[in-house]
């Protein structure tokens, strides 16, 4: 396995601004479902639960499969896409769930 070491001072302009962007949706969906992880916790609403785990893996678990994909393995990008797909597919399922399922 030979992995190519990337430099920050050597990728261009526009791959810098979608690393950060996938960090900052990362980060956003993190933040917010905390936040939905608290309404569970004060209310007792298990809608909430499902919504918080649902935004964690459209948001957050796509951007850590990536990243560990792609530090771990020399996979394939077919890989690493559709693994990040099943994620969101999961948290599409539990978000619907949170919205439309008997609690």
């Amino acid at each position: 396995m030979t992995a190519r070491t990337v430099r920050i001072d050597e990728i261009s302009a526009f791959e810098l601004l979608t690393i950060v962007s996938l960090f900052l949706v990362a980060l956003m969906g993190a933040i917010i479902a905390y936040q939905a992880y608290r309404g569970y916790r004060r209310n007792d609403a298990t809608s909430m639960l499902y919504l918080a785990l649902g935004l964690l893996l459209l948001t957050v678990c796509p951007f850590v499969v990536n990243v560990a994909i792609n530090t771990v393995t020399n996979a394939d990008h077919l890989v690493t896409v559709f693994f990040e797909n099943v994620s969101r597919l999961l948290g599409l399922l539990a978000i619907t769930y949170s919205l439309y399922g008997r609690h």
